[in-house]
C-alpha cells in the first residue's frame, strides 16, 4: 500500500527498456527479452552490493534523454497503481542522467513531468527524492543535486538522499553536504547500514537524519538499536534486495521482525522492483514466509511508513485511515 524506498531507475518495465533501446539505437537493441532480463534482473545469488549496483548499467544508459526519463516515471507509477499502492516516494540521482546533453535540472524537470502525468488520474499520490551519490570527485554534482532538491521542494520533490557504494565511501565523508541540507531546511534520508556497519548509521544520525535507508547492520550494536528506538528513527527496510546484495546472509537473518519487536519504526519497501523482481505484495509474502510476519505486524509496517513519509499531516491522516480500513 505504501512504498517509501523505491529507485525508479531500478524499477523500469523491460518492455520500456526494449522500446527506448530501439528508439535510441543502443548496442543491445536486438537482444532478446530474456537475455536483456538476465543483464538487469538480480538473482538471489548476487555476490555483493557492488554486483547488485552493476544491474543499473542498462537502465541508466537508456535514461539519458528527457523523453525516456519522463516516460519511465510515468510507467513506474502505472505499475504501482496496478498493484494498489496508495503512496510512493520515487528516488533517483539526477547526476547519473547527464551523459548525453541533459543537465541535472533538465533531468529533474523530466522526472517531474512524468510524475505529473502519472498522477493525473488521482489514483495514488507520489513524490520524488533526489539522490546525491557516494564517489570520488563529484562534490560539485552532489551540491547541485541538493540545490535542486531545495528549488523543487514541495513542487514534486520531497527530500534529499545519499546512495551508492557505502562500503567504499563512508557516510562520515558527507557531513558538510548534510549540514548544508539541514541549514536549507531540506528533509533528508540517508542510505546507511546496508553495506557498512553501525558506524555508518551513527554518522547519519549525527547529521540529523530522521530516516535511514536499510539500516540492517544497526542490529550489531545494541546501544544503537536503543538510540533508534528512542529517537523513533524511520528504518526503510527492503528485505529481498538486502538478501540479494548480501546485506544479510539469508532471509531468516534479516532483522526487520526483530526491529519491530524492539519497538523501532521499521518499514517495508521494494527498493528496485525490476532488478529485484519484487513488489510490495511479494515483500510482505517473503517476510511472512521467512520471518513469520503477523497481520498486526504488517499493519504496523504500513503505519510506520505513513509516519515517516515526507508528507503534510493532513495527507498522513488520510493514509492512516486508509491503512486502518484495509486491516
Amino acid at each position: 500500500m505504501i512504498d517509501i524506498h523505491l529507485h525508479f531507475d531500478g524499477s523500469l518495465p523491460l518492455d520500456l527498456v526494449q522500446r527506448q533501446a530501439k528508439l535510441q539505437q543502443l548496442p543491445y537493441v536486438d537482444l532478446p527479452k530474456e537475455e536483456l532480463r538476465d543483464l538487469i534482473v538480480c538473482s538471489i545469488e548476487c555476490e555483493s552490493l557492488n554486483d547488485f549496483l552493476a544491474r543499473f548499467a542498462i537502465p541508466l544508459e537508456i535514461l539519458q534523454t528527457y523523453d525516456s526519463l519522463c516516460e519511465s516515471v510515468e510507467a513506474v507509477l502505472d505499475i504501482l497503481k496496478s498493484q494498489g499502492i496508495l503512496y510512493a516516494e520515487l528516488r533517483f540521482a539526477p547526476q547519473h542522467h547527464t551523459k548525453k546533453g541533459l543537465n541535472q535540472e533538465e533531468a529533474v524537470k523530466a522526472a517531474l513531468e512524468g510524475l505529473q502525468r502519472g498522477l493525473q488520474d488521482g489514483r495514488m499520490k507520489a513524490q520524488l527524492i533526489l539522490c546525491a551519490m557516494r564517489g570520488d570527485g563529484n562534490d560539485d554534482e552532489n551540491f547541485e543535486t541538493l540545490r535542486l532538491a531545495e528549488k523543487y521542494l514541495h513542487r514534486g520533490v520531497c527530500a534529499f538522499d545519499l546512495a551508492g557504494a557505502e562500503a567504499l565511501f563512508p557516510t562520515e565523508h558527507y557531513r558538510e553536504l548534510f549540514a548544508r541540507a539541514k541549514a536549507l531546511g531540506v528533509p533528508f534520508t540517508i542510505h546507511a547500514g546496508e553495506a557498512a556497519g553501525p558506524e555508518s548509521v551513527r554518522a547519519a544520525l549525527s547529521f540529523g537524519a530522521k530516516r535511514i535507508g536499510h539500516g540492517v547492520h544497526a542490529i550489531e550494536d545494541p546501544a544503537l538499536v536503543a538510540e533508534l528506538k528512542e529517537k523513533q528513527t524511520i528504518l526503510e527496510c527492503c528485505v529481498i534486495s538486502n538478501v540479494q546484495s548480501k546485506a544479510v546472509k539469508c532471509a531468516e537473518e534479516h532483522p526487520v521482525r526483530y526491529f519491530l519487536e524492539q519497538g523501532l519504526k521499521v518499514t517495508l519497501n521494494t527498493d528496485n522492483m525490476t532488478i529485484s523482481q519484487t513488489s510490495m505484495a511479494k515483500e510482505v509474502s517473503f517476510v511472512r514466509e521467512h520471518l513469520g510476519l503477523t497481520k498486526e505486524q504488517e499493519k504496523r509496517l504500513y503505519l510506520n511508513a505513513v509516519d515517516g513519509a515526507f508528507l503534510d499531516e493532513k495527507s498522513k491522516e488520510e493514509l492512516r485511515n486508509a491503512v486502518t480500513k484495509a486491516f
